[in-house]
């Protein structure tokens, strides 16, 4: 198997380096952007979520400042859990004043594949202080139960 003889290129080093630090800028750290018909580039938003799971339930809690409960729609589909709504940017100045605008508004949608069967008739959710808590107990038939042993005499 012959081996070329490939010449080093300083240059394409440094082009490799502009151009992997342009897509991270360009992706607002790891955030997918949108533009919209102006050219004006926005972050797409996204709560930061938590999951927990314990024996009997998982939970989950979603950031979501400035969201209105009104905005928010829980859905339970199977084995995923879909949470949508929109924080919408509230114009009590006019635009023109701002100089500078960097919170995320509008719609988001995330899903989460929840893994166990769960009882979807007993999903309850909460909303406080700009965090929503859904709990989504699990289905009697995954959840762990306690065997007796017995003493043979």
């Amino acid at each position: 198997m012959a081996a070329s003889i490939v010449r080093y290129d300083p240059l394409e080093e440094l082009t490799r380096l502009q151009r992997d630090m342009t897509r991270l800028f360009d992706e607002n750290y790891g955030m997918p952007v949108r533009t919209n018909g102006n050219g004006i580039t926005t972050r797409v938003w996204a709560p930061a979520v938590d999951v927990r799971e314990d024996e009997n339930e998982v939970v989950v809690h979603a950031e979501l400042p400035g969201v209105k409960l009104e905005d928010i729609d829980i859905e339970v589909t199977g084995d995923t859990l879909t949470i949508r709504g929109e924080r919408k940017f509230e114009q009590t100045e006019k635009k023109k004043n701002y100089v500078r605008v960097e919170r995320t508004f509008g719609s988001f949608q995330r899903s989460f594949a929840i893994g166990v069967p769960v009882q979807n008739d007993k999903v309850a959710a909460s909303f406080k202080d700009g965090v929503l808590t859904v709990h989504l107990p699990k289905s009697e038939a995954v959840r762990p139960k306690k065997v007796p042993v017995a003493i043979e005499k």
